[in-house]
């Protein structure tokens, strides 16, 4: 049957993510946009993403693939989706009917859902046709959400340059997939792999991987697929923005490794070498394109691009430890990037929103609290001891040394120092540079909430990197490859 049992507990968040969304589209339908109505979207949204984010403790540790071999679900898969799922809940929980940019409607909860979900079918994805169903589902609504904001151009903006080179990645995507398909016979990826076991990989092959890839790359904004991200970044209204930086991320780099970790697991030394490039680029890209910014979301922008780099690294290394070494990153960057645009979203002039560094000058005598927990998520974000951006960096780049990649690396800690300068920057904007215009000093609580749970899991990410450590390389005990080349 297709339907059983175990099927259903397999996809237990789905279901409550879709069973949800079809709840909210009616009620933000029938009950239109008044106060009211959109404060109890945004209650029921959040009592979704919670339930779903509890089911995660319920799902099969084990590998398992139902419904007719299109989903998969283990140990590391699990994990992944309760990262989504935090990032979506701090995405959602963001939204102020006062604090909001223009995304105060009743259906930009609904989109964020529908997005949430196709990210955990992306996930799961274990054919290459619920690979593109759960791509797109999680792409379309976030096209929407990027020009919501119909009050301003750089908004429209934002959302038509992400839609263009999004359906630009989608085609790359397809077109590689249809060349795998063609040179392996099936789209399911366990089948994928044994063809390529049993008569290795041909030429179009290869370039059908590449393609793959490369369709991938932008959903991480790895360069030289970034173009799109500065823009959005900066363009987008800001809680679109955070959900931007969090959990499409975590969603992508997920379905990276679950595809290069398991399916192409036999031709690792291929694909390495375009993940190598991938991470190389985006960690040059990003360590000198951020010096250059005096907009904060495209500082942002650039460090995320960054960011993506030094997770690549642990990748590229094709072991158990570096998936581990991923699985950590994507762990501390959630935190770090809600803790970060938490701040950004409060950061007010007159009730208007303001984002231009020099807006920060004397930030920590007028904002302390503030200005201290900008000042700790640079200072992880640089990979400064003992905060949790250090131990992030150490696991991907002690990763990438024991399998030998060395040079990935020393390029990867160079980059980090290259960065330490822009991170630094923001310091002696806050904390030694004299106060122009001050900034509002209120803002909602919930923005609070987000700012001191992600300072929390920073500072003290000392005390839980072991037993995360240990969860990690549990779960990437899933994936066929082990130890270096």
């Amino acid at each position: 049957m297709l339907f059983t049992q175990m099927t259903f507990q397999a996809a237990l968040p789905e279901y409550v993510l879709a069973v949800v969304a079809l709840g909210l589209v009616l009620m933000a339908a029938f009950t239109g946009e008044s106060l009211g109505s959109r404060r109890l979207v945004k209650m029921i949204a959040l009592l979704g993403y919670g339930f779903a984010f509890a089911t995660t403790f319920i799902l099969p540790s084990e590998s398992q693939v139902i419904f007719l071999g299109l989903f998969k679900i283990d140990g590391f898969l699990v994990y992944m989706k309760g990262l989504v799922l935090i990032g979506a809940f701090f995405a959602c929980w963001m939204v102020d009917e006062d604090w909001s940019d223009g995304v105060e409607k009743p259906e930009y909860q609904v989109l964020i859902m529908l997005a949430t979900l196709g990210m955990l079918l992306m996930i799961s994805a274990n054919d290459l046709i619920s690979l593109y169903m759960g791509l797109e589902l999680q792409s379309l609504p976030l096209y929407v959400i990027a020009a919501m904001n119909t009050r301003s151009l750089k908004s429209s903006e934002a959302g038509l340059k992400y839609f263009l080179l999004g359906a630009l990645s989608s085609g790359m995507l397809l077109y590689g997939a249809s060349l795998i398909y063609g040179f392996s016979g099936s789209t399911q990826f366990g089948e994928i792999a044994s063809s390529i076991a049993q008569n290795g990989a041909s030429s179009g092959m290869i370039i059908g991987v590449v393609f793959l890839l490369s369709g991938l790359a932008f959903k991480v904004s790895a360069a030289p697929f970034h173009m799109w991200t500065p823009d959005v970044y900066e363009g987008a209204p800001t809680p679109v923005t955070a959900l931007f930086a969090i959990a499409p991320k975590v969603a992508a780099i997920a379905l990276l490794l679950n595809v290069t970790h398991f399916v192409f697991a036999d031709i690792r030394l291929e694909w390495m070498q375009v993940i190598i490039a991938l991470s190389v680029a985006s960690m040059a890209v990003g360590a000198f394109g951020a010096i250059m910014q005096k907009d904060l979301k495209r500082m942002m922008a650039y460090s995320s691009i960054a960011h993506m780099g030094y997770a690549l690294a642990g990748l590229a290394a094709g072991t158990q430890q570096g998936a581990a070494g991923v699985m950590i990153y994507m762990t501390t960057y959630i935190f770090m990037g809600a803790g970060t645009f938490s701040i950004i979203l409060m950061m007010r002039r007159d009730g208007l929103p303001v984002q231009k560094l020099s807006d920060l000058a004397g930030f920590s005598s007028t904002h302390p609290y503030w200005a201290f927990g900008l000042m700790v998520f640079m200072f992880s974000m640089a990979g400064i001891p003992p905060l949790a951006g250090f131990f992030a960096k150490w696991y991907v780049f002690l990763a990438a040394v024991n399998a030998g990649l060395i040079p990935l690396a020393i390029i990867g800690v160079l980059t980090s120092v290259i960065g330490a300068f822009y991170y630094l920057r923001i310091i002696k904007l806050m904390y030694f540079e004299d106060v122009d215009q001050p900034l509002d000093t209120n803002a909602p609580k919930e923005n609070i909430i987000i700012l001191s749970v992600s300072l929390i899991v920073t500072i003290l990410f000392l005390f839980i990197i072991g037993p995360l450590r240990e969860w990690t390389y549990f779960a990437a005990t899933n994936f066929p490859i082990s130890g270096a080349l």
